[in-house]
């Protein structure tokens, strides 16, 4: 059974992603620091929070390593707010992000309803190890009101339509991430964080 790390921001709700994630078949730990990050097989960046809190959180902790050295060591999976800390950095504020994947952050349109909240499909681009098992047009639950830009379109395995063409994912190596949330996406959510426990096993 595979051991997966929350880290906690300390924004409040990851109720939902450490049940989905233990549901499957895992031990789930919730952490504040990276400390001991290498008795862990996976770790998840969850999508509760706001950029600048986030990040100084991760930035203030004194780890002895970069992020990049995760990376790594083990597979990482951010959501929403997880996977936009990945980036150079946000408009939604003014530190730095992790640099782990070039791009950046930017407010939705205003042309478009903000927050996105709701159901959407995504559009597969490519295969990705995450998608493994899922259907194009397939439906999953977004909350956000920022989206991400990666400099290398090659990274991005699939995309949502809401009024223009959204990245929706992302995949580099071992590092995963979805601009929706897997943990209130159903049936598509849960097969989602099976394939990603699957990469942790490996």
């Amino acid at each position: 059974m595979p051991k997966i790390a929350i880290f906690d921001y300390g924004a409040g709700n990851i109720f939902n992603l450490q049940k989905s994630i233990e549901s499957i078949g895992s031990e789930v730990y919730v952490i504040s620091n990276f400390n001991n990050i290498q008795f862990y097989d996976g770790l998840f960046l969850p999508g509760v929070g706001n950029f600048d809190p986030a990040i100084k959180l991760i930035h203030n902790q004194h780890y002895n390593k970069s992020f990049h050295d995760i990376l790594t060591q083990i597979p990482i999976f951010g959501i929403c707010l997880g996977l936009e800390l990945l980036f150079d950095k946000s408009e939604e504020g003014k530190e730095q992000g992790l640099h782990v994947v070039e791009g950046d952050v930017v407010h939705l349109p205003i042309t478009m309803t903000v927050p996105h909240m709701g159901w959407n499909n995504i559009l597969i681009e490519k295969h990705s190890n995450l998608l493994d098992g899922i259907d194009d047009n397939s439906w999953v639950y977004f909350a956000h009101s920022y989206m991400v830009r990666p400099k290398n379109d090659r990274i991005i395995q699939a995309k949502f339509d809401y009024g223009d063409k959204i990245t929706a994912m992302i995949e580099q190596r071992n590092l995963f991430g979805t601009q929706f949330h897997p943990e209130k996406s159903s049936i598509t959510g849960i097969k989602i964080l099976q394939n990603f426990l699957r990469e942790c096993k490996k």
